[in-house]
């Protein structure tokens, strides 16, 4: 009480007292500070009950003031006096020993308002850096403390500077000497440390580049935390003595880089406080993006923070229920690191496992977001301590597992992030994890060489046709990630030598010379006995497609050597037979709905493919290696074989299959545009392209669809039933064997439509 009434008689007294210089002002209000410390008997009452934190405040006032009335740049008097007499130093000792209680809070407060409010750059100051490092390394000692706020506070302004200067984070890069030796006494404020600030000998303002420093490049900076801030004449001599050479023989000496603003905010990220741990990322973000190489190569060797981060990614994907419904996984809503606030009791579309769920996904999101913003090398480094760690030590067993509803999980899991991921460098680490670095043609012996990525392939043909649909989905979002290697590794490397061709030399005398668009050895599907019962009113007429195809120019003529568009495309329209085909009879269901997803999906993947430099047409078949034996590949593979019993197939499968393929036939690609797209193509012996599949796939329909009876009018029930045009009725026979029919031709349309959009645009000049 008596201490109150003190600091409130003191406030009367300076408002009636003519106002002082600003220097001398500033000067009265330290040495009351300091006076405290030598007159005062009792450091057991807590700071708030002393004049300090007013007079600190009235000191930042008059620093603030000082600069505002003097041209950028220029140092006065009282800024002069704070270097020139080591206040920071003095404050960061009164600090540490939290004397009186409550100090180091009052001290925290000061250099974080010294450093947000002073405009001039004050970190280049060896009077202002150097205990500012010292008090960094004080923040995040002790979880949850009182302190915890300033602590963060106090850390996020230093890395706010950084950022804005990026060459000062060499002042926080510290060399430090680690010998098996004991170090110095411990910390202690005494008298004679108050006393003599006015004998300290810093030249005032003195100021140098992180490089000219010795902690920033020399072995001859040492770590002094556990010694009192002395007068600098002993500090200088302490630390010149202090020197590698003059180390006894006996001693181990290592040398190591130490980065303790970043090993201080690793310890605040971990704090019971969510804003203090959102806060700590944040800081991390900006640390990480510094593009000092310094830097980054200390923040990824030197400190936890490649640990950090896989070691949580790992708690908490383990922290997962074993079992959680993939629909859940897949709808949970978006989640962005900083705002992972989740409150069951709120949430009515609750589920078990939702709290863990959102905090890896949380988590995995900081992770992307923090190696998307990071310098190159810290990226780098950053991603493959999370392929290392996280996803082979902790998804790999979780994929590779037995169990159908651990397999289902985990592979949701692996969905949800190759889904959710964003950064390039992540991205291209989880691609190797799933398919591995392999770029040469596979091989039917070699298709397990990465195990991962064979065993996901044979998922998507699972016996369980929820693990199948699942996986199917997770390579279908693979497909649409910007990286050249998932496509090269999963189908180009087989198409690479177009050893799935045939090779016929084109010349004069050979009857089957290019004629009509056709190419030389082809077949007129209507000329195949497999389609005689195509109807004129199922192709497009010429002049329709007067009206729809581009028009020839002198750069790109109609007939080219390429089989003309309007013949590829009727080819996959005619595939299915008429009695099998539905859709004329419902609205809205013709092939020119696919045209405008086709063009909108197909401009989308040529802006991404761009920057891979694929070539524009096929590689010479005369430079190709036509001996080698082709192999679609395992990926292919199992998806010809799954089209192969499209009829036979849970409609939900079916979709997937098919929504799989038209994505890879996007792709503008000359090789997976002839494999995929071409019906004319002269395949090689025991070859096999999406078109064969198709076709023995309509020829095995013709022969069931004669022993079906009333065919046609049960297709059309179950077509409307899918359209819900139609309610819910008796089961209808041969359901499956339908559906697979509706699915077969909507997918000839659609790839008709791929066709014709892909021809549309490399004609277009």
């Amino acid at each position: 009480m008596f201490s109150k009434f003190t600091s409130i008689l003191q406030h009367a007294v300076e408002a009636l007292a003519p106002s002082l210089p600003l220097q001398e002002d500033f000067v009265y209000h330290w040495k009351a500070i300091t006076h405290y410390y030598i007159e005062t008997s009792d450091d057991k009452a807590p700071v708030t009950d002393t004049n300090i934190p007013s007079h600190l405040e009235q000191m930042l006032v008059i620093l603030v003031q000082e600069e505002s009335e003097r041209e950028f740049g220029e140092t006065g008097p009282c800024m002069e006096y704070l270097l020139h007499h080591k206040i920071l130093e003095t404050l960061y000792t009164l600090g540490k020993a939290d004397c009186p209680p409550g100090m180091k809070q009052q001290v925290l407060v000061f250099y974080t308002k010294l450093l947000g409010k002073i405009r001039q750059p004050l970190l280049p100051h060896i009077n202002v850096h150097r205990p500012v490092q010292k008090l960094i390394r004080l923040c995040g000692e002790v979880l949850a403390t009182p302190t915890e706020n300033e602590e963060i506070q106090f850390l996020c302004i230093v890395c706010a500077k950084l950022k804005q200067d990026p060459y000062l984070v060499n002042f926080f890069l510290e060399n430090k000497l680690k010998s098996l030796t004991s170090k110095g006494a411990p910390n202690a404020i005494s008298e004679e440390t108050l006393k003599g600030q006015d004998s300290l000998s810093t030249a005032p303002g003195q100021s140098c580049r992180p490089e000219e420093l010795p902690g920033a490049s020399g072995m001859e900076h040492t770590d002094l935390e556990d010694e009192p801030p002395p007068q600098v004449d002993e500090l200088s001599a302490s630390l010149d003595n202090l020197s590698v050479a003059a180390l006894p023989e006996a001693t181990v000496v290592r040398p190591n880089q130490d980065y303790n603003l970043v090993n201080s905010l690793l310890n605040l990220t971990r704090s019971p406080d969510g804003r203090i741990a959102v806060k700590a990322c944040e800081g991390l973000m900006l640390l990480v993006s510094l593009p000092e190489p310094a830097a980054a190569k200390c923040l990824t060797q030197s400190t936890c923070l490649c640990e950090l981060l896989t070691d949580r990614l790992a708690s908490l994907y383990k922290a997962l229920p074993q079992s959680v419904d993939p629909l859940d996984i897949e709808t949970v809503e978006a989640i962005n690191w900083g705002l992972d606030s989740y409150s069951h009791k709120e949430d009515a579309s609750a589920f078990p496992g939702k709290r863990a769920l959102i905090s890896f996904l949380s988590w995995f999101d900081y992770c992307d977001q923090l190696i998307k913003e990071a310098q190159k090398t810290a990226a780098v480094a950053l991603a493959k301590a999370v392929h290392e760690r996280f996803f082979i030590g902790v998804m790999e067993p979780q994929l590779m597992q037995t169990s159908e509803m651990g397999i289902l999980t985990s592979t949701a899991l692996l969905h949800r992030i190759v889904r959710q991921v964003t950064s390039d460098i992540l991205l291209q680490e989880m691609v190797f994890f799933i398919l591995g670095e392999q770029r040469e043609p596979e091989t039917l012996a070699e298709i397990s060489r990465h195990p991962l990525r064979h065993r996901l392939i044979e998922h998507c043909d699972h016996i369980s046709d929820e693990i199948s649909i699942m996986t199917l989905r997770m390579f279908e979002h693979l497909l649409q990630k910007p990286n050249e290697h998932i496509l090269y590794n999963l189908v180009l490397r087989n198409l690479e030598e177009r050893n799935y061709t045939e090779y016929k030399p084109v010349c004069p005398e050979d009857k089957d010379v290019v004629e009509n668009g056709l190419i030389a050895g082809a077949v007129d599907l209507e000329e195949d006995p497999l389609f005689t019962d195509i109807s004129p009113e199922t192709t497009l007429s010429n002049q329709e497609w007067l009206s729809s195809s581009p028009p020839a120019t002198p750069d790109h003529p109609k007939n080219d050597g390429k089989t003309e568009v309007h013949k590829i495309v009727n080819s996959f329209l005619c595939l299915v037979p008429d009695e099998a085909k539905s859709s004329y009879h419902v609205e809205g269901t013709g092939y020119d709905t696919y045209l405008r997803d086709a063009h909108r999906q197909f401009r989308d993947y040529c802006a991404v493919c761009l920057r891979w430099e694929w070539p524009g047409s096929p590689k010479a078949l005369e430079k190709c290696n036509l001996e080698a034996t082709f192999f679609e590949g395992h990926f292919l593979k199992v998806l010809f074989d799954r089209m192969g019993r499209i009829l036979d197939q849970p409609y939900d499968v079916n979709l997937q299959v098919t929504s799989v393929l038209s994505r890879l036939s996007l792709f503008p690609h000359p090789h997976i545009h002839e494999y995929l797209l071409d019906p004319y193509v002269n395949l090689a012996s025991g070859c096999r392209s999406l078109f064969s599949v198709i076709v023995r796939v309509v020829g095995d329909l013709m022969l069931r669809i004669q022993r079906i009876q009333d065919f046609t009018p049960k297709l059309l029930l179950v077509r409307k039933r899918l359209l819900g045009l139609e309610p819910e009725g008796p089961m209808v026979d041969h359901v499956t064997l339908l559906e697979g029919v509706i699915v077969l031709e909507e997918f000839c349309k659609e790839l008709a439509a791929v066709a014709f959009v892909k021809y549309h645009a490399s004609s277009t000049p």
